[in-house]
Formats: structure tokens, sequence, C-alpha cells
């Protein structure tokens, strides 16, 4: 039998949210382990080695995340790999005239936001967890059982190794294993949408913009992305690739799938009123459904929640992400806290506080969503029309669509 390994934190799950977690905490005198199924390989990633193609899942960055991957020393790292940073927005009915646009001079900031892809970012994370003598990678591991102890938790790995360590943090995913291992209740739901997601090349330039119509069956967003080894000697030339998320009804979804290419870059251009040109190419095409869920509980019995394993939402504005990164925030300061005053790091205070702070913000943005898909969905005609009423009178309200900018961005 092998022998059991004994760490303060484990870290379950070496995604966006635990890698940057297992960061944040690593100032402190602890022994930390993170622990994912899969090694991370750079090698593998396609900005090492094809210019041109894009990793397919992005993440829509604020300022406010920005910030915090900065104060873990991996934004220069992602930096100097690829990202775009967008100072427009545009938003507009599908169904009528309604529209808002958003622009990151109006709120006296430098961007909006980064479009980057999480290959990127996970690169940069792995550059930097070396450099942290107290952070042990364990991959490839998978957790099989865990455990409640007299002084914590014990986790049991297929491999046969054992975990011993006073408090765990799920950060495995919207299908956290971990989570169902350890209890938790959730709350979902279906949203009734499946995401088409691609990268794709426009005849026109984006503009550094991020663009998002909505229709009956679904919105479409075009989030711009940025290849400086394609530019050639047009300075636009980069500014040609778009990260496509088209978010519709299941049936519409399997339809769009099941197009040849040239089939759907002419839906595609139809479906974005051809406001980038002609859609000139398409990568290969990724489907999966979307599925609300709520933990109605973030910790127990010495296990805590971060990221999707505690809330997942519609990609609708691109916070998912932006989201797990608050809770990584969140639950570092408070485990300082707890640290600062003397508790131990299971200690009920620091987690419900940790719990008071992100539990609130992260129901209001999930309903959010959900509303704006009510809202944007098929509606009659009244409806319609004061819905595009809504967007003109926002968009000419600029105190209001400024405050709602700085708002989404998290910025005072």
């Amino acid at each position: 039998m092998n022998s059991q390994r004994n760490f303060d934190i484990v870290i379950v799950g070496g995604g966006l949210v635990g890698a940057s977690l297992a960061l944040a905490l690593a100032e402190f005198d602890l022994r930390i382990a993170l622990v994912d199924r899969q090694a991370f390989d750079a090698e593998k990633i396609p900005f090492k080695n094809a210019p041109g193609h894009f990793d397919p899942r992005v993440s829509a960055i604020t300022p406010q995340s920005r910030q915090f991957l900065e104060t873990i020393a991996v934004w220069h790292g992602i930096a100097a790999q690829r990202l775009c940073a967008y100072q427009h927005m545009e938003v507009w009915d599908g169904e009528g005239t309604g529209s808002i646009h958003f622009a990151a001079e109006e709120i006296q900031q430098s961007a909006l936001g980064y479009i980057i892809e999480n290959s990127v970012i996970l690169a940069a994370l792995y550059q930097t967890l070396p450099l942290h003598g107290n952070i042990e990678l364990l991959t490839p591991w998978e957790i099989d059982s865990i455990a409640k102890t007299e002084d914590g938790v014990q986790l049991l790995a297929s491999n046969g190794e054992s975990l011993a360590c006073s408090l765990v943090i799920a950060a495995d995913g919207a299908n956290s294993k971990l989570r169902e291992l350890a209890g938790f209740a959730t709350r979902e739901w279906e949203y009734g949408h499946n995401a088409i997601v691609t990268t794709v090349k426009t005849a026109l330039p984006h503009e550094a913009t991020a663009w998002q119509r909505f229709m009956p069956t679904g919105p479409l967003a075009f989030l711009p992305l940025d290849d400086d080894k394609t530019a050639g000697d047009s300075d636009l030339a980069g500014q040609r690739f778009s990260s496509i998320v088209w978010s519709a009804v299941p049936e519409r979804a399997e339809e769009l799938m099941a197009l040849d290419d040239d089939q759907f870059r002419h839906a595609l251009g139809k479906a974005f009123e051809h406001r980038l040109g002609n859609i000139e190419w398409v990568d290969k095409r990724f489907q999966f459904p979307l599925r609300q869920r709520h933990a109605q509980t973030y910790f127990r019995d010495g296990v805590v929640l971060v990221g999707d394993a505690a809330h997942t939402i519609h990609p609708l504005a691109g916070q998912g992400v932006n989201l797990g990164l608050l809770d990584a925030r969140a639950l570092s300061q408070e485990i300082r806290r707890g640290l600062q005053a003397g508790r131990s790091l299971n200690d009920e205070r620091i987690l419900e506080r940790y719990q008071r702070d992100r539990k609130g913000h992260n129901m209001s943005m999930m309903w959010l969503m959900e509303g704006f898909k009510h809202l944007f969905a098929d509606q009659p005609p009244a409806v319609t029309w004061l819905r595009n009423l809504g967007l003109a009178t926002v968009d000419n309200f600029s105190l209001l669509k400024n405050a709602m900018a700085r708002q989404a961005m998290g910025i005072d």
C-alpha cells in the first residue's frame, strides 16, 4: 500500500480557475497540491505551431480579471503570446432596429476587455507554477473517493495514492466529480440551447469590436482575435479572424452542424447580416449543450467549490471564466484573513465569508443571463417593439449605458 501524502490544501482541477487559485495561494506558507486528470502539454496548443489557427475555446477577460492575473504574475506571459483587446461592442436585435454600442473611450478605459484563447492563459499559468516550490503538480491523477477525517479530508486517487489535507478545493469544472463525491446538492435546468463554437476569417477586419446579434433561435457572437504572424503587409490582415459562439435551439444547432463548410459559411454570414463581409474560411466546428447549474451551498465537510464546479451560466456575455476568477480571488483573500487571525484552513467562518461574498453575485449574473434569453426569444410583436425601444433608449442615455459597461467590466 502506498503511503499517505500530506498537504495543507489540495486543489482538484488544474484548469484556468484551479491553477489561478494555486498561484494566488502560493505566497502563503502552505503545502499545496494541484491535481488534474490530464497533464498540460504546451506544445500541442495552436499558437505554438499553427499560425492562423486558434483554440476554439476563448474567454472574454474583463479588466477586473486582468488585474487578478497581474497580481499572480501571469498577465505578462499571456500578453507575450497573443490576445485581442477590444475597444467596442455592438449589440443588436435581429428582429428589429434596436441596437446599443459600447466604447472603451466613453468610460476612459483602454479596452472593454480581452479575447484570449483558453490554451494561451493555461500556458502562462503553467509557466508560472514551477516558480513556486510549495505547489506540487499531480497529473495525470483522478480522485476516486473522499472521506472526512478528524483533522480534515482524505482523498484516494485511482493510482492508489492517498492525499490528506485540511481543505479540498473543487475546481474540476461543470461536471465536477469531486462535487458529486462530496455530496453537494445542485439546482439544474436546461437552457434549451446548444452552442456551436469555431474560428472564422472574414472579408473585412473586425475593428477590435465584439459583435452580438440576438435572434429568436438564440444569440450569435463574433469575438475578435488577433494573429500578428498572419498580418502580412497589411496592419488589418491579422484582424480578420474571429471566434464565434452561436447559441441555438437544439433543432437549429443540429441543422447547422450538418451543413458542409460552404453551406455553413453562407448561413453564418446571413445570420450575422454580413457585418464583416463574406465569411471566407471556417475552422472545425464543435457543439455542446448549455445547462445552468448552481450548488445550493459552496462548502461542506472541508470541501469548497469554485468556478464552474459551483455555478455554470450561459456563455452569452462571456462571464463564466470571470466569475470563476473572482471566486479564486475571494477565496484566497478569505484564507489570508483566516490565517492572519490564527484560524484553521477548514474553519467554517472562512468558508462562510467566501460564500457570502460570491454566491449572491453569481446568482445575480445567472438570473440576468436567463432574463436575456427569455427577453430575446420569440415574442409577440408588442414585446419585440418594446425591446427595440429599450435598446435604443439605453443607447441614447450615455450615463446609464456607461454605468452598465463599468459594472460588467468590474470597475468603479
